[in-house]
């Protein structure tokens, strides 16, 4: 382990991360995603997830929710996001202030 930081994601795109100490792993689909993110979990503290992923791996992601570490942190991949991170974000920041801060509404 080189690093507390840790990536996740397909193909080679997050093979750059490696130049800046972040360890990168990479998955051919949301089954492998699923394993490395398991086995990653209990070494780095700090999970970067490409957001395609991270949406077929919700169930897991929730329940790691309930320890301070790992943190995942969904990430855009070098496709394009599909707009998981932005709702957990979102979600998140609702759940911790009850207040919408992406969307300026107050909740009912």
């Amino acid at each position: 382990m080189a690093s507390d930081l840790a990536i996740i994601g397909l193909g080679t795109g997050v093979l750059a991360f490696k130049a800046a100490g972040v360890d990168a792993y990479t998955a051919s689909d949301s089954a492998a995603a699923r394993d490395i993110l398991r086995k990653v979990a209990r070494d780095h503290k700090v999970i970067f997830l490409t957001d395609v992923f991270a949406r077929d791996l919700d169930d897991l992601l929730k329940r790691m929710l309930q320890d301070p570490y790992p943190v995942v942190v969904p990430i855009p991949s070098d496709a394009g996001s599909n707009g998981y991170a932005v709702e957990k974000m979102k979600e998140q920041m609702e759940r911790a202030l009850g207040v919408d801060v992406l969307f300026n509404r107050e909740d009912k």
